[in-house]
């Protein structure tokens, strides 16, 4: 595994979740003092044996860093990528598993803004997604603004990261995914695509789309239709339309 610095979890919601599903990654929670409202916060903490710390307001606002907080942040252990080739078997273990499960994974080439990076991940969480590969390079941390993002669901998704994407794309097609790569234009329709089978999602970045090596190398490109005036969506909610349509079973 790789490591990124230590995380920052602000907001009610975020540190709630946390506390919830992964208290084993959290150092301490730390209240901002004569905040009210955190009794439910404060016995998740003291359940999971968790240290509990009350800062006066200006020393808990350098603590937050200017992020909304709500009173209440949460420090976690510097954040651990997940072993890409540990990753895949757990997701299916050889190429009858994939073709009989049909597992989803989403990929990610070089998404830039946290914010984004949280929302897919948030997204993917939401419509069964086993797994997130990510590019090295041009590729957003995952900090304390892609966690609250991402209403702590980065700290429970199973996220690999890797030199490029193109250098693993053709091991995922011989474990039997299918490669669909998104396009803005010139691509095939999500309606008229297959789904019915092992995917392997590949996102590109706000601006750029993706990078040339990994376009080239992906089975089919998909694009999703639009009409009127409007050219292009925002990446995490062309993400989300794409994962309920063609993830969802009753989409299908």
């Amino acid at each position: 595994m790789t490591t990124d610095p230590p995380l920052i979890i602000a907001g009610r919601n975020a540190v709630r979740e946390a506390l919830e599903r992964t208290p084993e990654s959290l150092e301490k929670v730390c209240l901002q003092q004569d905040a009210r409202g955190l009794g439910q916060i404060r016995r998740l903490a003291s359940r999971a044996g968790i240290p509990v710390q009350v800062l006066p307001g200006g020393g808990f606002r350098r603590l937050a860093g200017g992020m909304t907080h709500q009173g209440v942040v949460a420090l976690q252990s510097a954040f651990a990528y997940a072993d890409y080739s540990v990753m895949l078997k757990a997701v299916a273990a050889d190429l009858d598993t994939v073709r009989a499960r049909h597992p989803r994974l989403l990929l990610l080439d070089g998404i830039q803004d946290p914010r984004n990076f949280g929302a897919i991940v948030r997204s993917a969480a939401a419509f069964g997604i086993r797994g997130v590969i990510v590019c090295s390079h041009h590729m957003a941390p995952v900090n304390a603004a892609m966690v609250k993002a991402s209403s702590g669901t980065a700290v429970r998704m199973p996220i690999a990261r890797v030199g490029r994407l193109a250098d693993v794309i053709p091991e995922l097609k011989e474990r039997g995914y299918f490669v669909y790569g998104t396009a803005a234009h010139g691509a095939d329709s999500i309606w008229e695509t297959n789904w019915n089978c092992p995917v392997a999602l590949v996102i590109g970045s706000e601006g750029r789309g993706l990078f040339p090596d990994t376009e080239r190398i992906c089975d089919r490109l998909v694009s999703i239709p639009m009409c009127g005036e409007v050219e292009s969506l925002n990446v995490s909610v062309a993400t989300g339309i794409l994962l309920a349509m063609a993830f969802q079973p009753g989409y299908r």
